[in-house]
């Protein structure tokens, strides 16, 4: 007996030595879904997180292209992947006319490979040679992309990706999607090393960038020119930026606790009106004398996608601004239900070509949807304030309320002029019956 316990002793104690040894492992090992560095500075291409991808389905994966690491080698989106080494063989082919071959771009990037790497929330598990090659065929199609469509180089006439109709708005959504991005220095440095003579004096990478992506939006080119030496993480930061004016500044501080403000049909139920703002970009709203000035925005797939990206982006990097957010924010207040969209839709707000008034009613709840937000912090704080304090004053609602019930429709107006009318018959009646009598008494 005192053997078989001196043995079941020695077991035990064997069985602890060994998951000590393994879990000593396991804590000194590196985490790689969520590496350290995701929540450094220089980290801004992330996972979106399972939250909005429960609500907001596949809108945040590639459908026809990847871009960088995180759908590298995906079994649907080859057939672009084989153009993408068309791509790269015609930009090579034209440099080496100005003795710059393919090593001098993979030359060019590898000192960078640490640094790109560092812009992922994953550990990428590419090796050099792997990695390396990955952003450099990748960087080159977008940048011979961008010069294709920006009319600095020639585009074959029957070339596929630009003759069938279908694939570049696909394209154009897939390159704005967080998860398919490349660090926007790769993009910069392949660009720059692929000049040919006299393209110094063209138009910078971000302004070929802008303009691709603004033909889904149609942005004047006045617009586009303020923005010829803007720099971004990635594509979707840069788009994204073009749209933060400088005077729509962040608070750092707010001594108000703001509050979110009522729908469109309860807005105007208190007098609030709507109209079309004038600002080139749809964040710049305001709010004066009772009128609620938001720009128009067209609704349609590519924006969807790229609100969609824009928020998921600004959830998970802490450096950046939230103003898609706040934006987000405000579009699913205001909108609860289709009525609120149809409001919007006849103020000129909203142009709808994303599907019904209650498909628009649904994309803007779910993109404001479980998503953290600072009220007090946010660029519209202020905005949201007078908004509730026009909204409480109980001399709005009344005079509100009253036009509401009487001059809405011609109707109730025609019906309360008759009511009016006959009051004053009705008083006239009485002065005309009693004053005799009260004459004939003095």
């Amino acid at each position: 007996m005192e053997g078989n316990s001196i043995e079941g002793e020695d077991h035990h104690v064997i069985s602890i030595h060994r998951l000590t040894s393994t879990m000593q492992l396991k804590i000194l090992e590196t985490p790689r879904l969520l590496s350290n560095q995701a929540g450094r500075s220089t980290c801004s291409i992330f996972r979106v997180p399972q939250s909005l991808i429960e609500i907001n389905g596949k809108s945040y994966q590639p459908l026809i292209v990847s871009i960088g690491p995180y759908h590298h080698g995906e079994k649907h989106l080859q057939m672009i992947q084989e153009h993408k080494w068309r791509f790269l063989g015609s930009l090579v082919s034209r440099t080496q006319t100005r003795g710059l071959g393919l090593e001098h771009y993979l030359n060019a990037i590898e000192p960078l490979e640490d640094k790109a790497r560092e812009s992922y929330s994953e550990v990428i598990g590419l090796g050099t040679d792997e990695f390396v090659e990955m952003m450099v065929l990748d960087g080159c199609f977008i940048v011979e992309l961008f010069r294709m469509v920006g009319r600095q180089v020639r585009v074959e006439e029957d070339d596929p990706i630009f003759s069938m109709s279908w694939i570049f708005p696909f394209l154009t959504r897939d390159l704005l999607k967080l998860e398919n991005q490349l660090p926007y220095f790769v993009l910069q440095t392949l660009f720059d090393l692929s000049k040919m003579p006299g393209e110094d004096t063209g138009p910078s990478l971000a302004t070929l960038a802008l303009k691709f992506f603004d033909n889904m939006m149609e942005r004047p080119n006045e617009v586009i020119s303020r923005y010829h030496n803007l720099d971004g993480k990635h594509l979707l930061d840069l788009f994204r930026s073009s749209f933060i004016p400088s005077n729509l500044e962040e608070p750092e501080k707010s001594n108000s606790s703001s509050q979110v403000i009522q729908c469109v049909v309860k807005l105007r139920r208190a007098g609030i009106k709507f109209k079309p703002g004038t600002a080139d970009s749809f964040l710049d709203i305001k709010f004066r004398n009772g009128v609620l000035e938001i720009p128009t925005i067209t609704i349609d797939d590519f924006t969807g996608s790229f609100f969609l990206n824009c928020v998921a982006f600004e959830q998970c990097n802490k450096h950046c601004s939230n103003h898609m957010t706040t934006y987000a924010t405000l579009m699913d207040c205001i909108i609860n239900t289709p009525k609120d969209v149809w409001f919007l839709c006849d103020d000129n707000i909203i142009e709808n070509y994303f599907g019904t008034d209650a498909e628009v009613a649904q994309f803007f709840n779910n993109l404001g949807k479980d998503v953290s937000f600072d009220i007090d912090r946010c660029y519209l704080s202020k905005l949201f304030d007078d908004v509730n304090q026009y909204y409480r004053d109980d001399w709005h609602v009344q005079w509100a309320s009253f036009k509401h019930t009487y001059f809405e429709t011609p109707w109730s107006f025609i019906s309360a002029l008759a009511a009016l009318i006959l009051l004053i018959l009705t008083v006239a009646q009485t002065f005309f019956t009693i004053y005799p009598y009260y004459i004939h008494r003095s």
